[in-house]
């Protein structure tokens, strides 16, 4: 069977249905055929500044990208048309966390040396300084209302989006390859920025519910139909929403595309009531809890909603009850993944039938212990996640990180998650939690050692831990554990403003604990279950939970 690249799969929708909306983000809906259009002006307009591939596929070892790189630093309006114009150009569209502060934008930058950036107008003038001196050489500017003060200007030379796509009428000679790599940018399990490389071909038959087709006839027959919009609620910058939406739209569905930068939850369910939303994608307990305090708030007809989908994040199992609650015609879908696997597994659960285990996909196995077999359903032994087949390529620029996180195991190539598990003798998988140290807080992953490294930085901190707890509104939020120098506190305030100059404000702790001595073990590594437990405690004694 024939390989497909995302963007013809795209227009052969496009030729199928070409008057049917795709998407919708505020006042904007777009068809099928407008934004096949639009994505062809924009491959055009950066092929003819001469983005593109510079080396084949075939060329490269797993880790080396030939392509160039395109940074989107984006809100949800027209992401899907950014990265699939960007693609149709055979770059490399590249995702970058616009929560992140210009510093933080800067070692992204270098480490991913683009050639171009497409910039919301608002975040344009956030990173204006930055791209300036990262050696970018083509910004494109997308108007999203914003009407940055004198002080706040554009990147130099800013392309218009609507200019860019005027000048890209004229077609180039680009004949796409379902080689060409997408790439998703992640904190990864080192704390630091990783882009993991995807063929395109693979991502759209792992985490888009794509196949390979025999021919755009089998496209035009599977989007003859479509069902009710899909509400893609969660940010397209993190992989997790991004191949909702691309699940949804590549397979002929109108997507909605959240309009807002925080979560507003009444206008969250107004859309999803508006547009008779089918099925709605969220992160996590973030998300959950403030819907459901809104559920119990009004009341929204929602009678066309037949599935929640959460992903990205974990979502506790008393929210999980309360939506069911709520909205007892629904079906709860807990997707798992991640950026290196794509899309794991998933577990459904109704109203009075609720699941603790996800149905694997394909390619899904676990590791022992060791590493060194594979464990069969039924085992007990405790393994590590990992997927074979249809994989990544690698880390961007990384060979090490590569090699350690994609071996073979018994000849088969795999890519290892970091979490651990275990095999039900009906197959499905038990997920016991990941192994490392990044935390997921409201969606966002943080490395707790890059926290500790700010915090260390002050003058009146002689040391620092950064642990997570259970949290009802983030499913975990951070704490600091934090010992003074020489007795001196110093404020909350004066740490708190040091995290948000440094760092993004999801990775500033949300309380601190100040402590005589943080504890370590005897070969000097920090004894974080001590500093767990000290977070936990003040959490009770405070009244969290």
């Amino acid at each position: 069977m024939p390989e497909w690249t995302i963007g013809g799969v795209l227009d052969a929708i496009a030729a199928a249905v070409p008057d049917r909306v795709m998407t919708v983000c505020g006042d904007r809906r777009s068809t099928y055929a407008q934004t096949a259009d639009r994505t062809r002006r924009l491959a055009n307009f950066l092929a003819g500044n001469g983005i593109g591939i510079q080396r084949e596929r075939s060329e490269l070892q797993r880790w080396e990208c030939g392509q160039d790189r395109v940074a989107l630093i984006m809100h949800n309006d027209l992401y899907p048309d950014m990265v699939i114009g960007t693609l149709k150009a055979r770059a490399v569209p590249v995702n970058v966390n616009f929560h992140y502060t210009p510093r933080e934008v800067e070692d992204l930058l270098a480490y991913l040396k683009p050639r171009a950036v497409i910039c919301h107008r608002s975040l344009g003038a956030k990173f204006a300084d930055v791209l300036r001196g990262a050696g970018v050489e083509l910004v494109i500017s997308i108007d999203d209302g914003a009407e940055p003060e004198e002080s706040e200007p554009q990147p130099a030379g800013a392309v218009p989006l609507d200019e860019a796509l005027a000048a890209g009428d004229a077609d180039q000679d680009i004949t796409p390859s379902p080689d060409d790599v997408m790439m998703i940018c992640t904190g990864g399990t080192t704390g630091r920025p990783k882009g993991v490389m995807w063929r395109q071909a693979d991502t759209y038959v792992i985490s888009m519910n794509g196949a390979d087709h025999e021919s755009a006839t089998e496209i035009h027959d599977k989007v003859a139909h479509a069902g009710p919009p899909w509400f893609a609620v969660s940010p397209l910058m993190h992989a997790a929403g991004m191949w909702t939406a691309f699940a949804a739209l590549l397979n002929g569905q109108t997507v909605i595309l959240y309009d807002k930068t925080t979560l507003d939850p009444a206008a969250v369910l107004r859309t999803a009531e508006t547009e008779k939303v089918g099925l709605m994608t969220m992160v996590g307990d973030a998300y959950a809890g403030p819907l459901i305090d809104e559920l119990r708030r009004h009341r929204y007809d929602l009678s066309s909603l037949f599935a929640i989908g959460t992903g990205g994040a974990a979502t506790n199992q008393r929210h999980q009850d309360a939506l069911l609650e709520l909205l007892p015609q629904i079906t709860l879908i807990n997707g798992y993944g991640s950026s290196e696997t794509g899309n794991m597994a998933f577990g459904r659960s109704q109203n009075g039938d609720r699941k603790d285990t996800f149905e694997r996909r394909d390619g899904v196995v676990l590791l022992s212990e060791d590493r060194t077999r594979f464990v069969a359903p039924g085992e007990t032994e405790v393994g590590w996640v990992a997927r074979e087949g249809r994989i990544p390529l690698g880390y961007f620029d990384d060979a090490e990180a590569t090699l350690r996180t994609f071996p073979e195991v018994d000849g088969r190539r795999v890519v290892i998650s970091g979490d651990r598990g275990s095999l039900e003798g009906d197959g499905t998988l038990r997920l016991f939690g990941r192994d490392s140290l990044v935390v997921n807080t409201g969606g966002e992953k943080v490395f707790v050692e890059e926290v500790e490294e700010v915090l260390r930085a002050h003058p009146d901190v002689v040391d620092a831990l950064v642990v997570s707890r259970p949290s009802e509104r983030w499913g975990e939020e951070l704490v600091a554990i934090v010992a003074p120098r020489g007795g001196a506190v110093p404020s909350e305030a004066s740490l708190l403003e040091l995290c948000h100059q440094q760092l993004a404000r999801y990775k500033a702790p949300k309380e601190l604990v100040f402590v005589g001595q943080v504890r370590r073990l005897g070969n000097g590594k920090a004894d974080y279950r001590w500093a767990k437990d000290q977070a936990v405690q003040r959490g009770s004694l405070a009244g969290r939970s």
